[in-house]
């Protein structure tokens, strides 16, 4: 093992499984504690689609996006699963700025598309679009949980012991580095049933909220941080009325409401699309909040977007589900540390399409290899 280093990483959810597994090729001692299974629906991975798009008019989060996709052409190859669809995305809206996103794309060498509105209603009849649409043909959909499992299973074939169902508790500075009480989850630690780490990673999503009060930070690194908010977010699936028909993903923004869609995979039966509304619901304390109950006027609110703006849909939801985003104010990640104690909080809501290269990012960063980008260290830039 590489430098006699051992690091423990908090959850293995999509961001905990990649730098688990980039940690454990390099060479390193890692332990992967998951509270309850790889991509859990108690936390923000499950579910088998995710958009994955380029248009960022950041020009820092579109180049991230294209090195991505070779972090996911690698996973694939890796593991041997298929992991990506390309469905190509959309882009539209009076509040999506279209042309400035085309020309960051153009400038990072991404294909891209800009159409008037009536062209893209003539490729897409099912869809009612009033703004000039982006098009970029190479975006897609991500399989979350099937790539965190198969992060989780390369990360033990490379040497890392993986316990699920093991929930951790306290995490204590000592002389050497750090002592990790684990045990199973929903129930105390058992006394002695400690680990022993020279460095430990919090990638523990919307877990973080409640994990973050007991962590041994110092007080200068918890000033630095932003403030995190865990909102139950709500997606519905309707169906196609054509199932031939080509339906990329898209984001469509609007008066102040963005609205996001895309096939749905595997969730409800390859049978449709589905649609939300960004951050449309409610903030939770934490992913410990039990309630995935579905707010009947986020239903309709989504139904009459249907409606009015989707006519390839049968407007009534035919399958449902909670899931959990974490935000920061700035849609930032973070990734930092303090005194080998690192905190991966790649939330807001769209990390999910930088998962392998998150945790090639943060495995870097832990190991002192490549720099963070400065905006991500909100306490060590």
């Amino acid at each position: 093992m590489m430098g006699g280093r051992h690091v423990v990483v908090i959850e293995a959810g999509l961001t905990g499984s990649a730098t688990a597994w980039r940690l454990a090729r390099h060479g390193i001692r890692v332990t992967l504690l998951e509270r309850d299974a790889p991509a859990s629906v108690l936390g923000s991975s499950h579910g088998s689609a995710r958009i994955f798009r380029y248009a960022y008019p950041d020009p820092l989060y579109a180049d991230l996006v294209r090195r991505a996709r070779t972090d996911w052409a690698e996973l694939e190859e890796a593991s041997g699963v298929p992991l990506f669809t390309a469905h190509g995305a959309v882009d539209h809206g009076s509040l999506r700025d279209t042309p400035r996103l085309a020309e960051v794309l153009t400038s990072l060498g991404v294909r891209s598309e800009l159409l008037p509105p009536e062209e893209a209603r003539r490729r897409w009849p099912h869809m009612v679009f009033g703004t000039p649409v982006l098009w970029q043909p190479d975006a897609g959909v991500v399989d979350a949980q099937t790539a965190a499992e198969a992060m989780t299973r390369l990360a033990a074939e490379s040497g890392a012991e993986v316990r699920t169902g093991t929930e951790a508790g306290a995490v204590r500075r000592t002389r050497s580095g750090f002592a990790v009480d684990v045990g199973p989850s929903g129930a105390a630690p058992s006394v002695g049933d400690t680990l022993h780490a020279t460095d430990v990673v919090v990638a523990a999503g919307g877990w973080l909220p409640r994990l973050l009060p007991a962590l041994p930070l110092p007080a200068a690194f918890r000033a630095s941080l932003p403030p995190f908010t865990v909102r139950k977010e709500q997606v519905f699936h309707f169906r196609w009325r054509d199932p031939a028909a080509a339906w990329p993903t898209f984001i469509h923004d609007e008066s102040g409401t963005l609205v996001y869609g895309l096939p749905g995979g595997r969730d409800a039966g390859f049978a449709g699309q589905k649609v939300a509304v960004f951050d449309g619901g409610p903030v939770l304390s934490s992913a410990a909040d039990p309630d995935r109950t579905i707010d009947p006027s986020n239903r309709a609110r989504v139904t009459a977007y249907v409606q009015e703006f989707l006519p390839g849909l049968h407007p009534e939801p035919y399958a449902e589900a909670a899931c959990l985003f974490t935000s920061t104010p700035t849609e930032d990640f973070v990734i930092d540390t303090a005194d080998h104690l690192t905190l991966l909080a790649a939330c807001s809501g769209h990390a999910a399409k930088f998962a392998p290269l998150l945790g090639r990012l943060t495995a870097d960063h832990v190991l002192g290899i490549d720099p963070t980008p400065p905006r991500f260290r909100p306490f060590t830039a």
